[in-house]
C-alpha cells in the first residue's frame, strides 16, 4: 500500500457518556481476560489473571487507545499482592483505565507489561525492589533504587525495618578488575560517569560502554538519594502530617506544583471542595514555582553546555532569587512551602496587598526584556546551538512508550498538558497557551521551557487581576475540613498534575483510618530519565551530558 493510502484506522471508538467513559464497552473488548471489576474514584478497575497482563495491555493500547501508562503501582494486602498499571490517552488524560492484577502471597509473581509500555520497564523494577513482586518475561528484572545486596522488600508487610543489612565482602571487590570492557563486546569500554560527575544534576551514576568515542549501551543507576518517601506518607496522617514531604521530593524548586499533587488527590479521595478564592491563590503560587523550576533549568543547561557561571547562570539565578522572594512573601519559606491546605491554603495573601501585587507585577512586567538577553545569551550562541541542535533526538513515538511528560514530551511534539487536558485549579478560566516543539532535539526542550515562562507570566497576571478584585466578604482560604479524616475503606484513586518536570501522580489507598493504606509517588524526572539512553545510542558522552541537563531532572525526585 503507498504512503498516500495509509491502511484505515481499526482503533475502537470508546463512548464517552455524561459520566465519563463507557467502561461496558471497555469490559467488552477484554471480556475473554476479566474476572471482577473495581470501582476506583476517577477509573474504573478491570481485575485480570496475572499471565494475561501483556494481551489487555496491548489490546487497550491498539484498540481502544490508551497509548500511555502513566503508572504502575504495587501493593501487598493480608491475602494478596497487586499490580496496577494505570492507563490513560495522550490526546486526553481525562479517559483513564485501571488494570488490576492480582497474584497470591505466597508466590507473587505475574506477566510484565514492559514489552507493551517501555515505561513499565523502570515501574516494574521498582516495584520488584520495594514491594517483592517478580515480573515474568521482564528484560532486566533486579533492584533499582536499592543496592543488589539489599535483604527484603521494604513495602512489603512483614519487612523487619531492624534487620541489619550485611554486605559479604566479595561485594566490596574492584568494580574495575574486568579492564573496563563489555563481555558481549571486547571492542567496547566500559566508563562510569558519576556518581559524582559535576553535570549528573545530583547524585547518579551513568554505567557506560563505549565504541571508540560512540555510546554504544548507556544505564542510568539511580536510588542514591532514595528514602522511602511512600512509606513516610503511609505513616503519616491525611490532615497535617503528609503535606511537608512532596516540597522535598522535587526539593529545589517546585514545592507547590509538588503540594498540589497531594492536595488533588487527597480531596478528591475525600470529597473536598477547594473554595474558588483559594483555587486563583494556588494557581498564582504553582506559576510561580514553575518560572523558578525553569529559571534553574535554563540556567545549569547553560552551565552544562557552555560552562557558562559567570552570565546565564547568574543571570537566572538573579530572576529565579526575585520570584522566590514572592514566594517567600506569600509562604513563609523560600524552598519548603508547605502552604498549601487540604480544602484550600494556609493563609491569605500578605498585607498590604497593593504592595504585594505591585511587586508581582513589577516583576511580570520585566520579563519579556530579560527573556530577551536569555535568548541573546542562549539561543542565539552558535557554541549551545552546535551542541544542542539534533543531539539528544527524542521521537514521539518513544517519549510516549517511555512515558515522558512535561517540556521533554512537549519538546517533541507531544501536545499534552494537565492543565488545560485535565484541568484542576483556576487553570480553565484563563487564557494561556501549551507550548510545544517538533524539533524533538536539546535545543527544542530548552525552547520549550523558555517560551512556557512567558506563559506562567500570563497566567500569573490574570490571577493578580483577579484576586485585586476580589470582594473583600468573599475572601474564603478554606474549605470547612473535618480536623481527623478518615475516607471509606477500600477508596482507590490516582490523581496528578502538571508539575515543571511533567505529570507528577499520587495513587493513594484508603482503609478506614486517618492514614493511607498504600501512597504512591508517579515521578516525572523517573519516566523522563528513563528516555536517556534512547537519546544518547550512538551519540558523543558531551552530547549525553547536553541531554540529561535538557532532561531537568532532580534526584530526590526521582529516587523518592
Amino acid at each position: 500500500m503507498s504512503l498516500e493510502e495509509p491502511e484505515p484506522s481499526t482503533q475502537l471508538d470508546v463512548g464517552v457518556t455524561d459520566d465519563g467513559l463507557d467502561y461496558d464497552q471497555i469490559e467488552a473488548l477484554i471480556d475473554d481476560y476479566v474476572i471482577g471489576r473495581e470501582s476506583h474514584v476517577n477509573a474504573e478497575g478491570f481485575v485480570i489473571r496475572p499471565d494475561d497482563v501483556q494481551a489487555v495491555l496491548s489490546t487497550l493500547k491498539t484498540e481502544a487507545g490508551f497509548d500511555f501508562c502513566s503508572c504502575v503501582t504495587a501493593q501487598e494486602y493480608q491475602d494478596r499482592y497487586e499490580s496496577i498499571y494505570h492507563l490513560k490517552k495522550y490526546d486526553d488524560p481525562t479517559q483513564e483505565v485501571s488494570v488490576v492484577v492480582p497474584s497470591p502471597r505466597d508466590d507473587p509473581h505475574n506477566q510484565s507489561g514492559a514489552e507493551v509500555f517501555e515505561t513499565a520497564d523502570w515501574h516494574e523494577r521498582e516495584a520488584y525492589d520495594l514491594v517483592g513482586i517478580e515480573y515474568d518475561d521482564h528484560p532486566d528484572l533486579r533492584r533499582i533504587l536499592l543496592p543488589e545486596t539489599w535483604q527484603g522488600h521494604p513495602l512489603s508487610l512483614d519487612y523487619n525495618q531492624d534487620k541489619p543489612q550485611i554486605v559479604p565482602l566479595r561485594e566490596h571487590a574492584n568494580p574495575l578488575q574486568d579492564d573496563k570492557r563489555s563481555p558481549s563486546d571486547p571492542d567496547t569500554m566500559f566508563v562510569n560517569i558519576g556518581p559524582h560527575h559535576p553535570a549528573t544534576h545530583g547524585v547518579l551514576h551513568i554505567k557506560t560502554a563505549l565504541d571508540g568515542e560512540q555510546i554504544a549501551d548507556l544505564e542510568p543507576d539511580i536510588g542514591y538519594l532514595h528514602r522511602c518517601e511512600e512509606q513516610m506518607c503511609q505513616q503519616g496522617t491525611y490532615r497535617h502530617q503528609i503535606m511537608p514531604y512532596p516540597d522535598r521530593w522535587d526539593y529545589i524548586s517546585a514545592g507547590l506544583l509538588n503540594e498540589w499533587a497531594y492536595a488533588r488527590a487527597a480531596e478528591d479521595l475525600a470529597d473536598i471542595d477547594v473554595p474558588e478564592y483559594a483555587q486563583v491563590i494556588r494557581t498564582m503560587g504553582a506559576e510561580m514555582s514553575r518560572i523558578a523550576a525553569h529559571m534553574l533549568a535554563v540556567s545549569t543547561f547553560a552551565l552544562d553546555i557552555n560552562g557558562d557561571f559567570t552570565a546565564t547562570f547568574m543571570y537566572g539565578i538573579r530572576d529565579r532569587e526575585v520570584v522566590q522572594n514572592l514566594l517567600e512573601d506569600l509562604t513563609g519559606q523560600r524552598l519548603m512551602f508547605n502552604y498549601f491546605r487540604l480544602g484550600g491554603v494556609a493563609w491569605d495573601l500578605p498585607e498590604p496587598r497593593e504592595e504585594y501585587f505591585e511587586k508581582v507585577r513589577d516583576f511580570v512586567d520585566g520579563l519579556p526584556e530579560k527573556l530577551t538577553e536569555y535568548h541573546d545569551l542562549l539561543t542565539n550562541n552558535e557554541i549551545l546551538q552546535m551542541r544542542t541542535v539534533d543531539t539528544g533526538v527524542l521521537p514521539p513515538e518513544d517519549a510516549k512508550s517511555y512515558g515522558a511528560t512535561g517540556p521533554v514530551a512537549r519538546g517533541s511534539g507531544i501536545d499534552y498538558d494537565l492543565r488545560r487536558d485535565d484541568p484542576y485549579g483556576y487553570y480553565d478560566e484563563l487564557d494561556w497557551d501549551v507550548v510545544t516543539e517538533d524539533g524533538c532535539d536539546n535545543f527544542s526542550r530548552l525552547l520549550v521551557r523558555m517560551r512556557e515562562v512567558e506563559e506562567s507570566a500570563k497566567i500569573i497576571e490574570q490571577c493578580v487581576d483577579l484576586l485585586e478584585d476580589w470582594p473583600e466578604d468573599e475572601r474564603e482560604i478554606q474549605a470547612n475540613v473535618p480536623r481527623t479524616l478518615r475516607p471509606d475503606p477500600d477508596r482507590e484513586i490516582y490523581r496528578a498534575v502538571e508539575g515543571a518536570k511533567g505529570e507528577l501522580g499520587i495513587y493513594i489507598r484508603s482503609d478506614g483510618t486517618d492514614k493511607p493504606a498504600r501512597f504512591k509517588i508517579r515521578s516525572p524526572c523517573f519516566s523522563n530519565l528513563h528516555t536517556l539512553p534512547t537519546m544518547s545510542e550512538g551519540e558523543y558522552i558531551p552530547d549525553m551530558i547536553a541531554s540529561l541537563g535538557s532532561l531537568d531532572i532532580v534526584l530526590g525526585e526521582v529516587d523518592r
